[in-house]
């Protein structure tokens, strides 16, 4: 379990990194709080960081949970893709958001994937 715990902090690390983006972005283009629009950079900036706070609300149950009920390093390994998906997310969103599909795809996917994985599991057992 200890890759999971390792993967879980990661992911939170990785959103107050984004949120650190946030404000930097946030001062260099002098949007002052709380105003929330005005730059496209600083927009976009915003928008990793609130896309990335829906997707943990997601990933950190399911993750936890099929650690437990599949394969823990299976979870931390679905984690790490998630994690790397992120990166590639933000960096194309904040570029030009038309390109950010691979990351996106590549954090919404490992969760899903879990998801349901987790539920088949789950369902199995109760019958």
């Amino acid at each position: 379990m200890e890759a999971v715990v390792i993967v879980t902090v990661l992911a939170l690390v990785q959103y107050i990194y984004f949120g650190v983006q946030v404000g930097s972005v946030r001062g260099t283009s002098g949007i002052k709080a709380p105003a929330m629009t005005g730059d496209p950079l600083f927009e976009r900036t915003n928008r990793v960081h609130q896309n990335t706070l829906e997707q943990l609300i997601v990933l950190i149950p399911v993750m936890w949970i099929f650690a437990n009920y599949v394969n823990p390093l299976w979870a931390a390994g679905f984690g790490t893709v998630y994690l790397v998906g992120r990166f590639i997310y933000s960096a194309a969103y904040r570029k030009d958001p038309a390109n950010r599909s691979v990351g996106f795809m590549m954090s919404l996917l490992p969760a899903a994937v879990m998801a349901i994985w987790v539920l088949a599991v789950a369902v199995m057992s109760y019958l």
